[in-house]
C-alpha cells in the first residue's frame, strides 16, 4: 500500500514539475512546436511593423469559403508562412493597403511565403471583383469568409487584421488595423523570415 502511494506521489511530482517548466518559462505549446526565432524579428519591427505583435497561438481550422465557391481552410498553405489578411469592400482602410499586399505578394510569393486575403462578412463577390478591379489587384484570391466563423476563430475585431502563419500553421504574429505592407520595414521583416533578400 505504501508503496503504491509513494509511486502515485513521484508520478503526480513529475508531472507537476512537466507543467512547471512547461508554463514557468512562458511558452505555450506552440511556441515551443514552432521553428521561427521571433525575437531575432523583434529589431525589424520599425515604422509600420512596430504595430506588429510578435507572439505565438493556435491556427485555426475553421472551413471558409474558397474564390472557386467550395470550402477549405489554411492547412492547404501549410509549408509555406502566410500572411492572412481580413478585409470587407466597406473597408477604407483595406482599399489603401491591399495594392501594397499585392505587392508583397508579386516580390516574394511562391513556394515559401504566400498572401491569402479574406473577405470576412457579408460581402457580395460581384462587390469584391469590383473592388480589387478599380484597385488593380489580380493577383490575389477572393476568398470570403461569410458568417464571420474564421474571424471568430482568430479573434478579429475591426478590420484589417493581418495574421502572419508559420508553416506550421500557427500564428506568430499579428497586426491590428492597416500597414504599408510595400515600405521597406516590411519588406525586410518578411525577407527576414523566409530567408529571402527583399528586391
Amino acid at each position: 500500500m505504501m508503496k503504491a502511494v509513494i509511486l502515485t506521489a513521484a508520478a503526480a511530482i513529475g508531472l507537476a514539475g512537466g507543467l512547471y517548466l512547461a508554463l514557468g518559462s512562458g511558452e505555450s505549446p506552440a511556441s515551443q512546436s514552432t521553428g521561427v526565432d521571433l525575437a531575432a524579428l523583434e529589431p525589424l519591427r520599425q515604422g509600420d511593423m512596430a504595430k506588429l505583435r510578435l507572439a505565438t497561438a493556435a491556427g485555426s481550422d475553421t472551413a471558409f469559403t474558397a474564390e472557386s465557391g467550395g470550402e477549405m481552410t489554411l492547412a492547404e498553405f501549410e509549408g509555406k508562412f502566410t500572411l492572412v489578411n481580413f478585409w470587407a469592400t466597406w473597408c477604407a482602410p483595406c482599399r489603401e493597403e491591399m495594392p501594397q499586399l499585392a505587392a508583397l505578394q508579386d516580390e516574394f510569393g511562391g513556394e515559401t511565403f504566400e498572401v491569402v486575403t479574406i473577405a470576412t462578412g457579408r460581402n457580395a463577390v460581384p462587390a469584391m471583383q469590383a473592388f480589387f478591379e478599380e484597385i488593380g489587384v489580380s493577383n490575389l484570391p477572393l476568398h470570403r469568409d461569410p458568417g464571420q466563423a474564421l474571424a471568430r476563430d482568430f479573434g478579429v475585431l475591426g478590420l484589417p487584421v493581418t495574421v502572419i502563419l508559420d508553416p506550421a500553421g500557427q500564428e506568430i504574429g499579428r497586426l491590428q488595423g492597416e500597414a504599408d505592407w510595400a515600405a521597406p520595414e516590411a519588406r525586410a521583416l518578411v525577407a527576414a523570415l523566409i530567408g529571402a533578400e527583399p528586391g
